[in-house]
């Protein structure tokens, strides 16, 4: 048996009976709301919700599939795979929220997104250790990757966290790649006493988003490609400090105006890659071409707070 809300709890909002009246009344339904934020938020999206389906005069199949779309978004949505992360990245909608909430200078590097695979559950390793635990293949180009973090102000960071994760040269992740070993081309790194970090890697190479669901849907009815430019994710974090949420793009590639999820953010994000063929590679394991990027952090003064995984492994 339930129980009755008692009659001065109850808001008399109206009867709708036209489309201008509508939004008027479902927004007076929410006067109750005790968080004066969320009370904002919903109220500015059923005004723009409404507005948009005036605009449009959306129809009642439109309607129907729309309410089955964003289903098939919460269906698509798995432990290895977060489809209404991708869509929100493929409509510019998570770029938007990232620049909106950046505190950044002119002389700091820009933040990028933190995509659908970031996962805190990836390996730490010594500083230069080799993140791409997979056996080598043709065309693979080793990558030695280093740096500093220091604060605004021009300080080391010793102890920063550097946690870096990219896609294979055959564009997947190894969380969607049964055939990549564990945690393969993922890692975090600490700054040393003079908050210098080194990895290896590969060079990464363009691939594909995810198009087996939704997403790939929308972007062929679209007429758009379905690819990132190449790049590396970076976290850096450190007490007292924001957290950097980042990508490197190498400048010459493909995508870096196209990227199917706006993901090059800034022109100082797309970095030289040089290819050397000298054998003075980092590791003298490596004896033929291999490439280098030096890429320093500067983080503003804040809460460290490491971002939520979109992904359950």
């Amino acid at each position: 048996m339930f129980e009755l809300p008692r009659k001065e709890d109850i808001v008399n909002h109206g009867i709708p009976s036209t489309p201008d009246d509508i939004t008027d009344i479902v927004i007076k339904a929410f006067s109750h709301t005790q968080d004066n934020r969320l009370r904002e938020i919903l109220t500015s999206l059923v005004k723009h919700l409404h507005a948009f389906g005036r605009e449009v005069k959306l129809s009642e199949e439109e309607f129907t599939a729309a309410i089955n779309a964003v289903t098939q978004l919460g269906h698509l949505t798995k432990d290895r795979h977060n489809e209404t992360m991708v869509m929100s990245d493929a409509l510019g909608f998570s770029t938007l929220v990232m620049i909106m909430n950046q505190d950044r200078t002119d002389e700091q590097i820009s933040p990028a997104l933190l995509g659908p695979f970031y996962t805190r559950k990836d390996p730490e390793y010594p500083p230069g250790t080799n993140i791409a635990r997979d056996k080598p293949h043709d065309g693979d180009i080793p990558l030695f990757v280093s740096g500093q973090v220091k604060s605004r102000d021009g300080q080391p960071l010793a102890n920063a966290l550097v946690e870096v994760w990219q896609a294979s040269p055959e564009g997947l992740y190894e969380n969607q790649d049964e055939q990549q070993p564990h945690m393969n081309l993922r890692g975090k790194f600490r700054t040393d006493v003079n908050g210098r970090y080194r990895f290896r890697t590969l060079r990464p190479a363009s691939y594909p988003i995810p198009t087996h669901g939704l997403v790939g849907d929308m972007l062929r009815a679209q007429g758009r490609h379905p690819f990132r430019a190449a790049h590396i994710h970076f976290c850096i974090s450190a007490p007292g400090h924001q957290t950097l949420v980042t990508q490197i793009f190498p400048q010459d590639d493909l995508f870096i105006e196209s990227d199917c999820v706006f993901g090059v953010t800034s022109a100082d994000l797309a970095m030289e890659f040089p290819l050397h063929i000298d054998g003075n590679a980092p590791d003298p394991d490596v004896t033929g071409e291999y490439s280098t990027v030096a890429i320093d952090f500067d983080l503003s003064p804040g809460e460290s707070r490491l971002p939520e995984s979109p992904i359950g492994s």
